[in-house]
C-alpha cells in the first residue's frame, strides 16, 4: 500500500532535501531525490546509516527495469 502525503509538495521536497543533505548526499543528487517521491527516503537513509555510500544506496534502491536515471 502506498500512502501519499497531503502536505505542500514544495515543503515536502524541502524537508526531504534537508534530510538528504544531513545524511551526506551530494547536493545535485539530493535535489533530484528530494523531488522523486517514488524513491523511498527512509530506505535510503537506513542504508547510509549502515555505512553505504549515498550513490550506492540510490543504485541499490533504483528499480531494476528502469533506465539508469541516477548516474553516479
Amino acid at each position: 500500500m502506498t500512502r501519499r502525503s497531503t502536505a505542500d509538495p514544495a515543503a515536502l521536497a524541502a524537508w526531504r532535501l534537508a534530510q538528504l543533505d544531513a545524511a551526506g548526499f551530494p547536493a545535485p543528487l539530493a535535489a533530484r531525490l528530494a523531488r522523486d517521491l517514488d524513491m523511498d527516503l527512509h530506505a535510503l537513509l537506513a542504508l547510509v546509516d549502515r555505512g553505504c555510500p549515498p550513490t550506492l544506496a540510490v543504485r541499490i534502491l533504483a528499480p531494476l527495469d528502469a533506465p539508469d536515471p541516477w548516474p553516479t
